[in-house]
């Protein structure tokens, strides 16, 4: 089927990453500002079938090591297709790009972050048409209601920005679609495990108000996937049951959730990041993380390049988020679902947002209480967590509420007792003590604080005095 490739195409390689120093060219990515990949479904007489276009330098032309812009329209047609369906096909482009040898593909829509091999470059990988060739014979295997099908890959910046600016306007429409919806209001649910080969254990839930974690795919994506392709990777689940309206426990998603991660998750709280958090694969728009010392969250989305006010960067806390597993306060959530009046429900939904970078604040000022908005810090109120509590108390940001509770007039300096932090989960943790293997089974080590001190290659710790 692809004779003409010059590298492997197959399952065998989705979830391959390029590290940097493998890496022949990069595009789009977190240095590039202006990336994204979208699908538009065309009249028939619009769509030049097989046709695929390259406007600007190719993979061969590019410098070794250095990073490009990249736009990716996928423009299609078919008796059968809706507009419904375009966010739906878009996602696919993740899956099939990542079963070519040495191509990374990660995230999706404005966030799109592609690496070339240098081991798949010298096999002969210096062209764009190649994944355009790819991607046709996929999308047409797999997804027979395309009829005709033209790919167009962007790499002049000139051209790449009024088209960036017609996505975002697509998105958006997109997204606000979903917003009139509640939860209440349906009897299904959508799972979503194109992410699989990243995360075995990680199972996406979309409802009306929490998008999945890639900010990609909404309800009605969801319900549109499942009715043309009911054994794909984008499924219906029963909501069964409400356990926990508070939290957002249903029996429906906690049977699919067991059945779906192999037994590894039975419980699932959407609108909670603690307990049974949403799990999370790698590509979630951004992160809402626990500060245990003023006992809220910070907030922080994939492009944000400078640390967080606890010190850490997105990359560093992704780690710690992503991989399918449930990690009390690190939770991986999409743009879409900071918008919905589900968001965080259970742990104070923006009465307990602390901190976000101000583009983002700035991007959801509509979506956040009036009441709390101004009381939200951002890098350029705080840097620092000493920072943070000065600006939260200057500004009687409701969390402050929660100090007094919890340490009462007359207490002295008795520590406060907030929410634990999971530092460490695992299946099985082994250790040595006394001569005895020990290993803690199903394990969860939880800290009301964590203190992370660099160690300088000597030994000491930064900030200390050599004698």
């Amino acid at each position: 089927m692809f004779e003409n490739i010059p590298v492997e195409v197959g399952l065998v390689h989705e979830g391959e990453r390029v590290r940097k120093n493998d890496m022949q060219v990069e595009l789009g990515g977190p240095q590039e500002p202006e990336k994204f990949e979208i699908v538009r479904v065309r009249p028939a007489d619009a769509v030049e079938d097989g046709k695929i276009l390259i406007n600007g330098p190719d993979i061969a032309d590019m410098a070794e090591g250095k990073h490009y812009p990249l736009g990716i329209v996928v423009e299609i047609s078919g008796a059968r297709l809706e507009p419904d369906l375009e966010g739906v096909v878009e996602r696919r482009i993740h899956e099939y790009c990542n079963y070519i040898e040495g191509f990374m593909h990660l995230n999706q829509r404005y966030d799109i972050w592609i690496r070339v091999s240098k081991k798949a470059f010298k096999k002969g990988l210096t062209s764009l048409r190649f994944i355009g060739e790819v991607m046709i014979d996929l999308f047409r295997k797999e997804l027979p209601l395309i009829e005709k099908i033209q790919v167009t890959f962007i790499m002049d910046p000139a051209a790449i920005k009024p088209l960036f600016e017609e996505a975002m306007k697509t998105y958006e429409a997109r997204d606000a679609r979903a917003r009139g919806l509640s939860d209440d209001d349906v009897d299904v649910f959508y799972g979503c495990a194109l992410c699989q080969s990243f995360a075995p254990t990680h199972v996406c839930v979309i409802t009306p108000q929490r998008y999945a974690n890639c900010g990609a795919i909404s309800w009605f994506d969801g319900r549109a996937a499942a009715g043309v392709d009911p054994k794909g990777p984008i499924y219906a689940i029963g909501k069964g049951t409400c356990i926990d309206p508070e939290k957002g426990e249903y029996s429906g998603v906690n049977e699919s959730a067991k059945q779906r991660s192999m037994g590894e998750v039975s419980r699932v709280y959407l609108y909670s990041a603690f307990g049974y958090p949403h799990t999370s694969c790698g590509c979630f728009e951004g992160i809402a993380f626990y500060i245990p010392e003023v006992d809220g969250f910070g907030i922080v989305l994939r492009g944000f390049r400078d640390v967080t006010v606890n010190g850490l960067p997105f990359s560093t806390m992704a780690d710690s988020t992503a991989g399918g597993r449930q990690v009390d306060g690190f939770h991986g959530i999409s743009l879409e679902y900071m918008r919905s009046q589900k968001f965080m429900a259970a742990d104070g939904g923006y009465d307990r947002v602390v901190w976000m970078p101000q583009e983002t604040k700035e991007r959801l000022q509509s979506f956040i209480p009036e009441s709390v908005y101004g009381a939200i810090a951002t890098e350029q109120d705080a840097k620092t967590l000493d920072e943070l509590k000065v600006f939260l108390q200057s500004h009687n940001h409701p969390v402050t509420k929660r100090w007094e509770q919890d340490n009462p007039a007359g207490a002295g300096d008795m520590p406060v007792e907030r929410q634990e932090v999971s530092v460490l989960s695992g299946r099985d943790i082994p250790f040595t003590a006394g001569g005895f293997r020990i290993i803690l089974k199903n394990a969860k080590i939880t800290a009301e604080k964590v203190i992370i001190q660099p160690i300088r290659p000597g030994g000491e710790r930064h900030g200390t005095q050599k004698p």
